[in-house]
C-alpha cells in the first residue's frame, strides 16, 4: 500500500511540474539557510575533546584587587588567567595526572637556507604535558623530556605546516632550528591538528589555528618572552622583566587533568592550602574563590558560542517555519483542484485515511526533494559565511558533517509535514457525492 501511495504521489508531482518545482524550491530555501546555520552552531558549540572533556580542568585563582572585582558585570568571577608566579608554583603539585602552565607569544624563526626569509611564528610556551593533555597527535618524534621542564633546554616541537616550510615535510627530529638568537633541536613534529574551537586558549581568537612552534616554559626568563595574548593587571610593577614575572598581572593559562572525583577533591584542597599560604604573605586579599572548570563549563564561561550565532540559528529555523507555512496555501489550492478525482475514488471505496496518507506522502516527497536540494545549496552558503567571518588563509572550519546532513533531511520532512497536514486533511474530508454528477 505504501508503494502504491508513493507511485500516486510521484505521478501527481509530474502532472504539475511548475507548481511542484515551486514547492521544492520553497522547502529548499528554508533548508539551505537553516542547515548552514545549524552547521555553524554545531561547529562552535560541540565538545572539542569528548574522550576526556570531563577530566580536563582549567584552573583559576582570585588574586585580584581587593577593592573591586575582576569583572564588574560578574563580580563573583575570578580572573580568567593566572599570574606567572602562581602558575609556576602550581606546577609543583604532584596530584594531577598531567598539568601545564602556558601562554602565547611570537618568536622569529630563521630558515636553514638563505633563500628563505625569517618569519614570525606563533608560539606556545608550555610544558611537555601540553601534548598529552590535549591529545595533540605527532607525525614524527614526540614531546621533549622531563629535564627540559625542570631547566631550560634548547628543544622545540614544530607543527605540520612549519615542518613543511623548513624541512619540506621530511622527518626533522634531531635537526636544528634557529629561533631568535639560539639554535633549538627538534624533538617532534605534530600531525595536522585543528581543535575546533581552540579550547585550551580561547582568550586569543577561539578559532585560529594552533601555534606553529612549541618551546619549554623555562625559557620565559632567560629569553624574556613577552606574551602576545591578553594581559590584565591592577597593580603597578617595576621596569625590569623580572618585575613583571613577580607582579599581580594575569596572563598565563593553566590546565590540569584529574581522572576522578577523589583526585579533584584532593587537588582542590591543595589549591586552598596554597592560597592560604599566599594570604599569610599579604596576597589574595579577596575571599577564597578557586575554580576548576571542566571543558564544557569553561567554554560556557568564556562564551565561546557568540550570541549572534545563537540568534542566527533561531532566525534560520524561524525562516524554515515561515517557508513551510507559506506553502500551505499552494498545497491547499493544488489538492482542492483535484476534488472531483478524489470524490470518485472515495465513491469507489477509498477511505478517508487512505486519501489523507496519499496526499501527506506527496507533501513528504516534496519535503524530501527540497531537503536534498537545500542541503546541496547549504554548501556554498556555509562557504560564504566562513569567508565573511574568517581569514582566507585559515583552514576550513565550517563543514557539513554527517549528523548535520541527517538533521537537514529530518528538518525537510518536518517542513513537509507542517506544510501538508492541513491541506491533506481538507481534501480527505470532501464528501464524494458532491462530484459524482460531474463525473
Amino acid at each position: 500500500m505504501l508503494a502504491y501511495h508513493l507511485r500516486i504521489a510521484a505521478k501527481s508531482l509530474r502532472r504539475t511540474p511548475v507548481l511542484s518545482a515551486l514547492l521544492v524550491v520553497g522547502i529548499a530555501l528554508g533548508i539551505a539557510v537553516s542547515t548552514a546555520f545549524v552547521a555553524a552552531y554545531h561547529t562552535v558549540a560541540k565538545d572539542p575533546i569528548p574522550s576526556k572533556s570531563d577530566k580536563l580542568f582549567y584552573v583559576t585563582l582570585d588574586s585580584w584587587n581587593p577593592e573591586r572585582p575582576w569583572d564588574d558585570d560578574h563580580p563573583k568571577d575570578p580572573p580568567n588567567q593566572l599570574t606567572y608566579r602562581d602558575a609556576v608554583s602550581l606546577m609543583a603539585s604532584t596530584i594531577p595526572t598531567r598539568h601545564t602552565a602556558m601562554f602565547k607569544t611570537e618568536l622569529t624563526v630563521f630558515p636553514t637556507t638563505r633563500e628563505e626569509r625569517p618569519f614570525r611564528a606563533r608560539t606556545r610556551v608550555t610544558f611537555r604535558d601540553f601534548f598529552g593533555l590535549f591529545d595533540a597527535p605527532f607525525q614524527y618524534g614526540g614531546e621533549w623530556g622531563k629535564d627540559a621542564d625542570a631547566a631550560p633546554q634548547a628543544v622545540v616541537v614544530l607543527d605540520h605546516e612549519t615542518n613543511q616550510k623548513l624541512f619540506g615535510g621530511r622527518n626533522s627530529v634531531g635537526k636544528q632550528v634557529r629561533i631568535e638568537d639560539r639554535n633549538f633541536t627538534v624533538t617532534g613534529v605534530l600531525a595536522p591538528w585543528y581543535p575546533k574551537p581552540k579550547y585550551y586558549d580561547p582568550h586569543n581568537d577561539s578559532f585560529e589555528t594552533p601555534e606553529e612552534i612549541y618551546v619549554p616554559f623555562r625559557w620565559t626568563l632567560p629569553m624574556k618572552f613577552v606574551t602576545s595574548g591578553n594581559t590584565s593587571g591592577w597593580k603597578s610593577y617595576g621596569p625590569d622583566f623580572e618585575d613583571k614575572l613577580e607582579s599581580e598581572s594575569v596572563w598565563v593559562q593553566f590546565w590540569a587533568e584529574l581522572d576522578n572525583a577523589r583526585q579533584r577533591e584532593t587537588y582542590e584542597s591543595w589549591l586552598a592550602g596554597y592560597v592560604g599560604e599566599q594570604k599569610k604573605l599579604g596576597r589574595f586579599a579577596r575571599p577564597l574563590n578557586n575554580r576548576l572548570w571542566d571543558v564544557k563549563a569553561w567554554l560556557d564561561w568564556v562564551q565561546i558560542v557568540p550570541r549572534s550565532t545563537k540568534t542566527m540559528l533561531v532566525i534560520s529555523l524561524l525562516f524554515l517555519v515561515v517557508s513551510s507555512v507559506n506553502l500551505i496555501g499552494i498545497l491547499l489550492g493544488k489538492f482542492l483542484a483535484r476534488s472531483p478525482e478524489v470524490g470518485v475514488r472515495r465513491a469507489l471505496g477509498a477511505s478517508r485515511r487512505h486519501v489523507f496518507l496519499q496526499h501527506l506522502l506527496e507533501c513528504e516527497l516534496v519535503g524530501l526533494l527540497g531537503g536534498a536540494v537545500g542541503v546541496l545549496a547549504a554548501l556554498p552558503l556555509l562557504h560564504g559565511i566562513e569567508r565573511l567571518t574568517r581569514s582566507p588563509d585559515d583552514p576550513q572550519l565550517l563543514q557539513l558533517e554527517l549528523p548535520i546532513l541527517a538533521a537537514g533531511i529530518v528538518l525537510a520532512l518536518i517542513a513537509g509535514l507542517v506544510a501538508g497536514i492541513y491541506p491533506a486533511w481538507r481534501i480527505c474530508r470532501i464528501p464524494p457525492a458532491a462530484h459524482l454528477k460531474a463525473q
